[in-house]
């Protein structure tokens, strides 16, 4: 159990060597317990510094009177803090022993170690941000490309906050004028009509489920696209692996059955993380690893975003190319015609229609997969293949718009789901003339569901799941 009235420490940069290693307090005594620790040679301290500023010195230990590293102290006091408290950083040099050993003087001289993501809390709670900045934070952390990073900063900067608090005053305000008509009725409050009432209903989820649509989009980038590239043995699904990698990632042989178990790596195709996998090629066999690789390979399948069917060009379409289809045909896919760089110029396009056709006799009505020809050994379209890929994620085929509003959460998707059945709720009951109580009872359902996202509407559970995700020192 954490106590706001305390004062948190805790190490603040990656475990390991580097050039510096940061130490940070935050609370009301940060000051007074750095100083105990901390020595400037003209005698200066910590307490008299200015606010946002830095002072040399030494961290020592007083028990022993003994140096322990060369370090810089930055103070910055309340409120223009990033917890709004007293913080003070002192900034090591990088190994660990000099670290741990500061972290320990502290703790010894009256700190708590922070818990994780204590430091973010304590930024929420004190008002400098609300619950979906602070959730932005771990996303601008773990962002693994430059649009995921962007995404991030955008939530970070209160983008996602200000449309919310946009959707629950207009709900508020639909909520006041019922409610006002309904505790007095005898006055001469205008009453919206009816239409009206439904329009703006209407308006509000029109709204909220544009925002909703697009959460597969937002967590694509937070996330990461799964990708398993699947197909019967020696397609060339690991030559595709290597020539979208750019490296010699998957062992490559003649050999059908080569790979048996899910190799994995990541790839960056304009600005869209993809977990890449290479799964070992489906077919009946009695080798007990490879037994083993295709359970693997049909399970990476279950599991993936994106499916990448792979076909051989040279070879015909045949059952185990169909089962492979089979198995992706609920998924988001694309059909890979590989190794079309064997196949005569004049043969190439009759072989992209008819493995449609097959597809389309063999399995009836199945998704519109896009089809791509490539040949993984030269290199040849893979970029109509990475475009394919990035299509098939981003809406419209396009990164989104710097007004856009992605949520890449889990938890906003959610809330807003709630807050749009709440609102079809209440429309419901408003067109069966159900007694105006219940219509505000519904909207103020939608009012919570919303007011989850910012942290307007919480509880110690779901404040303490949101930052044990985040790292101690943060």
């Amino acid at each position: 159990m954490n106590h706001p009235e305390d004062t948190i420490v805790a190490i603040s940069t990656p475990i390991g060597e580097g050039g510096i290693g940061i130490v940070r307090l935050s609370g009301k005594d940060a000051i007074p317990i750095a100083d105990k620790v901390f020595f400037s040679p003209k005698g200066r301290k910590l307490r008299d510094a200015k606010s946002h500023s830095v002072v040399y010195g030494f961290v020592i230990d007083p028990a022993k009177n003994e140096r322990i590293d060369e370090v810089i102290a930055t103070i910055m006091k309340a409120p223009k803090t990033y917890t709004r408290e007293d913080v003070v950083e002192i900034n090591c040099h990088g190994g660990m022993l000099a670290l741990r050993t500061t972290l320990q003087l502290l703790l010894r001289e009256g700190a708590r170690l922070a818990e994780p993501g204590e430091f973010t809390k304590r930024a929420f709670l004190n008002g400098r941000i609300d619950l979906s900045q602070a959730e932005a934070v771990i996303d601008v952390i773990r962002a693994k490309t430059e649009q995921a990073e962007r995404l991030a900063l955008r939530q970070l900067e209160g983008r996602l906050s200000a449309k919310i608090t946009d959707m629950r005053d207009k709900v508020t305000e639909l909520c006041m004028h019922i409610e006002a008509y309904i505790d007095f009725p005898e006055d001469e409050i205008e009453v919206i009509e009816k239409g009206d009432l439904l329009d703006s209903m209407r308006s509000i989820g029109s709204e909220l489920l544009s925002i909703s649509k697009r959460y597969d989009e937002g967590r694509f980038f937070r996330e990461g696209v799964s990708t398993a590239i699947v197909g019967k043995p020696n397609v060339g699904k690991s030559s595709l692996l290597n020539s979208l990698l750019q490296k010699d990632r998957a062992i490559v042989t003649e050999m059908p059955g080569t790979t048996r178990d899910v190799i994995e790596d990541y790839l960056n195709i304009n600005g869209l993380p993809l977990r890449i996998m290479d799964t070992a090629g489906i077919r009946e066999t009695h080798d007990l690893a490879e037994i083993e690789g295709v359970r693997r390979s049909l399970k990476a399948i279950e599991g993936a975003d994106i499916v990448l069917a792979v076909l051989d060009a040279s070879r015909p379409f045949d059952d185990a190319d169909k089962e492979v289809i089979e198995k992706a045909k609920e998924k988001r896919a694309v059909i890979v015609i590989n190794k079309s760089d064997i196949v005569k110029i004049r043969d190439t396009s009759h072989i992209f229609e008819n493995i449609r056709r097959k597809v389309d006799i063999n399995m009836g009505c199945v998704p519109n997969f896009p089809i791509v020809r490539v040949s993984a050994l030269k290199g040849d379209g893979i970029d109509d293949l990475k475009d394919a890929i990035y299509s098939l994620c981003i809406t419209a085929g396009k990164a989104s718009d710097a007004e856009d509003i992605i949520i890449t959460n889990l938890r906003h998707r959610q809330s807003i789901d709630r807050a749009l059945k709440s609102l079809k709720d209440a429309e419901d009951a408003l067109k069966r003339n159900e007694p105006l109580e219940v219509v505000a009872f519904f909207l103020r359902e939608s009012l919570d569901s919303l007011g989850e996202i910012i942290g307007a509407v919480t509880t110690e559970d779901i404040l303490n799941k949101i930052f044990s995700e985040f790292c101690i020192g943060k």
